[in-house]
């Protein structure tokens, strides 16, 4: 759900946010104050004391908001299922400073779904960023694993942050480069 950006925020309990870009964790104290400067796929940026935090969607509370939700598997679901289900939750992964998608990005470079014996299943994502140097990859890598691994029968997700080929502006989907401005 997105929301109107500027939106006052206080701090309603002790909470993990990580530092834009630094990539480094730090903690928020009940009555900080500030603002939501995005809330995409779960997971919001907020502006305080003249900084950028990233707080995760499992601590939405902290902030006053309710925790995401997300779609359910079909019974006896695919492997094809599986991946339409990963897809869709890595359609709501978000760079902190960037209103748009890591799939729409084209950060997303391989995803695929291989069936265990046990009945469960493990995905494999090859995924880059746009700009290798990016204090926020681990973060994104993280915020794509747990996301994967919430889909039931998945028991793991091995999310690769690969740099070749680089990333650029062609790999961004149509709509994204409209969303940007990025016309060539």
């Amino acid at each position: 759900m997105r929301m109107h950006e500027n939106e006052p925020v206080v701090i309603q309990r002790e909470v993990s946010a990580v530092i834009v870009p630094a990539g480094a964790e730090v903690k928020l104290v009940p009555g900080q104050t500030g603002y939501i400067t995005q809330a995409l796929g779960g997971s919001f940026t907020l502006y305080i004391d003249g900084n950028l935090f990233r707080l995760s969607g499992a601590d939405a509370d902290a902030i006053g908001k309710e925790v995401e939700r997300h779609s359910e598997l079909p019974p006896n679901a695919t492997e094809q299922d599986i991946e339409r289900l990963v897809w869709e939750r890595l359609r709501t992964c978000y760079d902190p400073e960037i209103p748009i998608n890591i799939v729409d990005l084209g950060l997303i470079y391989d995803c695929s779904v291989a069936a265990g014996t046990d009945g469960t299943r493990t995905v494999s994502i090859q995924m880059t960023l746009t700009a290798p140097g990016c204090g926020m990859g681990e973060i994104l890598v993280q915020d794509v694993k747990e996301k994967v691994e919430a889909i039931p029968t998945v028991s793991r997700a091995d999310v690769e942050l690969v740099f070749d080929p680089p990333w650029n502006h062609s790999m961004m989907s149509e709509a994204a480069r409209l969303q940007t401005g990025m016309f060539y």
